[in-house]
């Protein structure tokens, strides 16, 4: 038992070096629809529309890497449709990639959304994440959701117990233009809680692309950090729809 203990405590100590960054303990959002005139995630998708086409992202990250996105509608009404989602993250030149996922998503005319993924991560392992969203406004002018995840996160290493994450958050845009996000992630094993507080401009929009820098700060609290301020965090990213 004390054996545990101390080794539990010990990887708590050393989770703020080796643990997931925030992103990646969060469930990805995938762009639902791709042929309205404002390319951008659609809290009300058209679901008359084929529903064998194959919908996609692809966008950059600061640091040069990639991701890549895509949805394709299995079945529906016209209503909800259930759709098999998958993405490769942190894509760099030489194909290596910071994580992969595929997995089944529901989304409702009104802007409601559920989605289970699993998750590829090298050097870590798997996790397992159930993810639903709730639209709570929409206008010609605003858009205004809640989503909220649990992660059941699967080490490779035998040595290291498997654990859960899981958070939530709100999001707001106006007129398709600019956005802010909080969210919020805790993991209880590490007796960590990671915050964070986003906005976004987008500088450029036509029907296949768009550009968008994104400005915030990040926070984790856990007793075995010490007290940290808020981090910033900013960049510029250029996607792709196709």
């Amino acid at each position: 038992m004390i054996s545990n203990i101390i080794l539990i405590t010990l990887f708590a100590i050393g989770a703020n070096c080796m643990y997931l960054p925030y992103e990646y303990s969060r469930p990805i959002e995938y762009v639902t629809d791709f042929d309205l005139e404002q390319p951008i995630e659609s809290v009300h998708p058209i679901l008359v529309r084929d529903r064998r086409q194959v919908h996609g992202v692809a966008n950059t990250n600061p640091d040069g890497t990639a991701n890549i996105m895509a949805k394709l509608p299995l079945a529906g009404n016209d209503k909800n449709i259930l759709s098999a989602i998958g993405s490769v993250q942190g894509v760099k030149p030489g194909g290596s990639f910071g994580a992969a996922s595929g997995g089944l998503a529901l989304d409702n005319v009104n802007g409601h959304g559920l989605s289970l993924t699993g998750k590829h991560i090298p050097d870590f392992g798997n996790q397992l994440t159930a993810a639903g969203k709730l639209n709570l406004l929409h206008t010609d002018k605003h858009d205004f959701n809640a989503n909220a995840f649990a992660t059941r996160n699967l080490p490779s290493n035998p040595a290291i117990p498997n654990f859960n994450t899981y958070g939530g958050g709100v999001d707001y845009t106006f007129n398709q233009k600019v956005g802010a996000s909080l969210g919020m992630a805790h993991t209880p094993l590490l007796q960590k809680t990671d915050y964070s507080a986003m906005g976004n401009l987008n500088l450029f929009r036509n029907p296949t692309s768009s550009l968008d820098f994104s400005a915030g700060a990040a926070k984790s609290v856990s007793p075995f950090i010490p007290n940290r301020s808020w981090q910033p965090t900013f960049g510029l990213s250029y996607s792709k729809y196709f």
